[in-house]
C-alpha cells in the first residue's frame, strides 16, 4: 500500500493490495490512466495520455476522473451545478493535492474505516472553478490488506453567490475498453439478489433506485467483467455504494469503445442548495479489482465490509442462534404462547427469542399503532419487562421487533402530530400497508423516536433489535422545509436516519441490531455500518433461499445474512422441503428458526438439536471464514458453496440438489481454497485426501433419489 506522486509529470500512482490505480493531470484535468493488476513504481514515468493540445484538444476523448457538464464532453457528467445567473457551466481545474495517513471519517455518513493510520492512506485532489468559487475535492483511500479503493467527493461553495447542486456523484471512471459484461443483482420482494449477466453495448446500462431506499429490485452494486471471467479467472471490476437511499450506477459505452462508469446519489428528483461557505459531502463508493474472477472480488468485499465497515462489539463475535415468533403466530399470541415457544427453543439449545410485530399499541393486525411503542395490554398484561424476564429465566436472551421509521394513520402519534409524516400539504397521502413514513429529515421527529426507544432499551433487558422498514417513499416533502429544499428531503431523510442510528448504537453498544426492509429491501453497505446483519429475505423457502443467499454473497459477507428455518408447506411458495435441507441452507448464514417449535415431533426435535449443536461448532467458520462459491443455482438444479478458515486448517462445504435426476452420473464436488500440500480428513467418512486432490478431482456426493436434498462435508487438516 502506498501513494506515489510524480509532480513534474502530474502523475498519481495509488497501490492497494494487488492493484494499482493511476491518474495524470492533463491540461488541468485529472485523467484516468489505469486500474488493474498491481504495477511497480517507476523512477521516471513517461506521460500516459497522448492527446493533441490547443484547438484539437477534446474533452470528449479524454478519460476523466470527475467530468463536468457543458464544456465539450458530451458523455454523462459526474456533477452539475446551477449558478445564481441560471447557467449550468462550471470548469474544474486541478489546483493541489494532499496525502493523509489513514482514512478520514465522512461527516454524517457511513463509510469503511481504518483502525490505525498504518492501515491505509488517502489522496485528496483539489479542483477549482475560478468563475463560481466552486471547490471540489476528490478523495481516494487505499488499504494495506485490501484490493479496494474508497472514493468520495466534497463540494464546497467558496463563492459569493448560492449554488444549486443538480448532480453530485461519488465517483466516475473512464475505462479504456467496452468488451465487458455487466453483472448485477436484481429481483423483487421475496426473490431478491438474483444474479444477472449481460454484455455491455453502445449506450447506457443503468442500475438505480428511485424508491427512497436501496430497494428489492436492484442492489447498489455493479461488476464489470471480462467476457471470459468466471468464479476463479479473469478481470472483474466491482462498484459498491455505501448508501441506503436513491442510488445511481451507470456504465455508458461511447463510440470510441470506452466505458464511463458513474456511481452516486440518484440525480432523479435531487437538488441541494449550497449557500456561500457551505459544503456537500457525497456518500462513499468502494471499488474492488480482481484478476481472479468473481470469487476473489467477493472475498475482498466480504473481508473489508465484515471487519472495516461493520463496527461495535458484535463485529467479531459469533451471532446467537434465535427463534422468531412471526411465522409461528403472526399477530395472534399471548404471553403464555411466547413463553412456550421460548421454552421449546431453550430445550433445543437456542440462545435468543425474538418477539416480532404485534406487541405494541392496539396492534391486532397491520392496520394500526405504528408509532405507539408501548406494550399492548391485551397481549402483554404484565408488560415487556416481565415477559423478557420470564424468557431470560429460561436461559434465553430476549429480542424485540420495531418499525421506528413508520407511522399508522390510526395511531395516537399520528392523531397528535399529523404533520410528522412525509407529505405535501393539500395532496393525497399514499398509504401502503396502512402506514405512512415519519419525516426523519426533522430533528424533533428523530428526537421523539430516540427518546421513545431509549426508554424501552433502558428498562427492558433487550439484547437484540430487529429494525424493520416496510414501504418506500411517496409524496416526498417536509412541512418544515422551504420550497427550495423540497428536492433535498430524500437525502436529508437518510442523513437523519444515520444520525439516529449513530446515537442509538452508541448509547446501547451491547444490543445486536439487525436491519430489515420487508427482507432485503435495504440490504446495503450503508446499513451494515450501523447494524452488522440484515434479514436477507422474507422468503424462507430453502430452494429460493439458495439463490438469494448465493447472489447476496457477491458483495456481502455471510456474517451479514440472517437465515432461518421455517415451517412447511412454506408460507411464501407452498413448497415442502426436508428439515435437513432447510437447516443446511439456514446454517449458511446467521442461523435461526421462524416457526412454532412447540409443534415439532420427537424426530424433528432430535434433528433440530443436532442442527443447533452443529452450528455452535461451525458458526465461527461460517460467519468469519472465507466463502467460495462452487456451483451456481442459476445454472441448473443444484448449487454448492463452502467456507474455509483464514489459516486453511478447516473447511465446510454444502451441496444442494433441487430436483432428482434419473440414472444420474456420479457427482463429484471440486473444492476450493484449501492448502494443496496438506492432508485433510473428512469428518463424515474418515476419508483422508490431499488438498490438491480435493480441489482438482473432488469429493463424491452420495446418490440420493429424492428432490430437495442437501449434503455437507466438514474437513480438517491432519497435523
Amino acid at each position: 500500500m502506498a501513494i506515489r506522486v510524480y509532480e513534474e509529470q502530474g502523475i498519481f500512482h495509488l497501490q492497494s493490495k494487488g492493484t494499482s490505480y493511476i491518474m495524470q493531470i492533463v491540461n488541468g484535468y485529472p485523467a484516468h490512466v489505469y486500474w488493474g493488476k498491481q504495477l511497480a513504481f517507476e523512477e521516471q514515468p513517461h506521460s500516459f495520455v497522448d492527446l493533441p493540445e490547443g484547438p484539437l484538444f477534446l474533452l470528449d476523448r479524454l478519460p476523466q476522473e470527475y467530468p463536468q457538464y457543458g464544456t465539450g464532453d458530451f458523455r454523462s457528467p459526474a456533477y452539475q451545478v446551477r449558478l445564481g445567473d441560471g447557467s449550468r457551466i462550471t470548469e474544474l481545474v486541478y489546483s493541489a493535492y494532499r496525502i493523509l495517513k489513514g482514512k478520514p471519517q465522512l461527516e454524517g455518513l457511513p463509510a469503511v474505516y481504518c483502525e490505525t493510520e498504518n492501515e491505509g492512506e488517502t489522496l485528496e485532489l483539489e479542483l477549482r472553478d475560478a468563475y463560481s468559487g466552486l471547490i471540489v475535492t476528490l478523495s481516494y483511500s487505499v488499504f494495506e490488506d485490501s484490493a479496494a479503493i474508497a472514493r468520495s467527493v466534497r463540494i464546497d461553495n467558496q463563492g459569493e453567490q448560492p449554488l444549486q447542486l443538480l448532480r453530485a456523484l461519488s465517483a466516475s471512471i473512464d475505462m479504456p475498453r467496452s468488451d465487458l459484461d455487466a453483472v448485477y443483482l436484481a429481483g423483487t420482494w421475496n426473490r431478491e439478489a438474483h444474479v444477472q449477466r449481460r454484455p455491455l453495448g453502445p449506450g447506457g446500462t443503468t442500475i438505480e433506485s428511485r424508491r427512497g431506499a436501496s430497494g428489492h429490485l436492484l442492489n447498489p452494486f455493479l461488476a464489470l467483467a471480462a467476457p471470459d471471467a468466471d468464479e476463479d479467472h479473469g478481470d472483474v471490476f466491482g462498484f459498491s455504494f455505501v448508501y441506503s437511499g436513491n442510488f445511481f450506477i451507470s456504465a455508458e459505452v461511447e463510440p470510441f469503445r470506452t466505458t464511463r462508469v458513474g456511481i452516486g446519489i440518484n440525480p432523479f428528483d435531487f437538488s441541494w442548495q449550497l449557500a456561500p461557505g457551505e459544503a456537500f459531502q457525497t456518500p462513499e463508493a468502494v471499488l474492488v479489482y480482481s484478476s481472479a474472477g468473481f470469487g476473489e472480488m467477493s472475498r475482498t468485499y466480504h473481508r473489508l465490509y465484515r471487519t472495516r465497515l461493520c463496527r461495535g462489539v458484535h463485529r467479531d463475535r459469533v451471532r446467537p442462534i434465535l427463534v422468531n415468533n412471526w411465522e409461528a403466530t403472526y399477530f395472534s399470541f399471548t404471553e403464555e404462547k411466547i413463553e412456550d415457544i421460548a421454552k421449546a427453543g431453550a430445550e433445543l439449545g437456542i440462545e435468543l427469542f425474538v418477539l416480532d410485530d404485534g406487541w405494541f399499541g392496539r396492534r391486532e393486525d397491520d392496520h394500526s399503532s405504528l408509532g405507539d411503542w408501548t406494550p399492548n395490554p391485551s397481549k402483554l398484561p404484565g408488560g415487556l419487562t416481565n415477559l423478557a424476564k420470564r424468557v431470560n429465566d429460561l436461559g434465553v436472551q430476549f429480542g424485540l421487533w420495531f418499525e421506528p421509521e413508520m407511522i399508522s394513520p390510526d395511531s395516537d402519534l399520528y392523531r397528535s402530530h399529523p404533520d410528522w409524516c412525509l407529505h405535501v400539504e393539500g395532496r393525497r397521502r399514499t398509504e401502503f400497508r396502512w402506514q405512512l413514513i415519519l419525516d426523519y429529515s426533522r430533528q424533533d421527529v428523530r428526537d421523539y423516536i430516540y427518546d421513545n426507544l431509549s426508554e424501552i432499551f433502558s428498562t427492558v433487558p433487550i439484547s437484540y433489535v430487529k429494525w424493520d422498514m416496510n414501504r418506500n417513499m411517496t409524496e416526498i416533502g417536509s412541512a418544515t422545509a422551504g420550497p427550495e429544499q423540497q428536492a433535498e428531503i430524500a437525502h436529508r431523510y437518510m442523513l437523519g436516519l444515520y444520525e439516529l442510528l449513530e446515537r442509538l448504537t452508541t448509547r446501547f453498544p451491547n444490543i445486536l441490531f439487525e436491519s430489515c426492509a420487508s427482507g432485503g429491501g435495504r440490504f446495503d453497505p450503508g446499513m451494515l455500518y450501523y447494524m452488522p446483519q440484515t434479514w436477507t429475505s422474507d422468503d424462507t423457502d430453502a430452494v429460493e433461499r439458495v439463490k438469494i443467499q448465493y447472489g447476496t454473497s457477491f458483495v456481502y459477507p455471510v456474517s451479514a445474512m440472517g437465515a432461518h428455518v421455517s415451517a412447511v408447506p412454506n408460507h411464501q411458495v407452498g413448497r415442502v422441503t426436508s428439515l435437513q435441507m432447510r437447516g443446511d441452507v439456514a446454517m449458511s448464514g446467521n442461523f435461526g428458526y421462524e416457526m412454532d417449535l412447540t409443534r415439532f415431533s420427537d424426530e424433528e426435535k432430535d434433528l433440530a438439536k443436532a442442527q443447533i449443536k452443529r452450528y455452535k461448532e461451525i458458526r465461527s467458520l461460517v460467519q468469519q471464514g472465507d466463502m467460495y462459491r462452487l456451483v451456481s443455482p442459476f445454472a441448473g438444479h443444484e448449487a454448492a458453496w463452502m467456507f474455509v478458515s483464514e489459516d486453511r486448517s478447516e473447511a465446510l462445504a454444502y451441496y444442494f440438489k433441487v430436483l432428482a435426476e434419473p440414472n444420474a452420473p456420479q457427482r463429484k464436488l471440486r473444492l476450493k481454497g484449501l492448502d494443496p500440500d496438506k492432508l485433510y480428513k473428512v469428518e463424515e467418512s474418515g476419508l483422508v485426501m490431499r488438498g490438491d486432490r480435493l480441489m482438482a478431482i473432488g469429493i463424491g456426493i452420495p446418490a440420493e433419489l429424492k428432490d430437495y436434498y442437501s449434503y455437507s462435508v466438514r474437513l480438517k487438516i491432519i497435523d
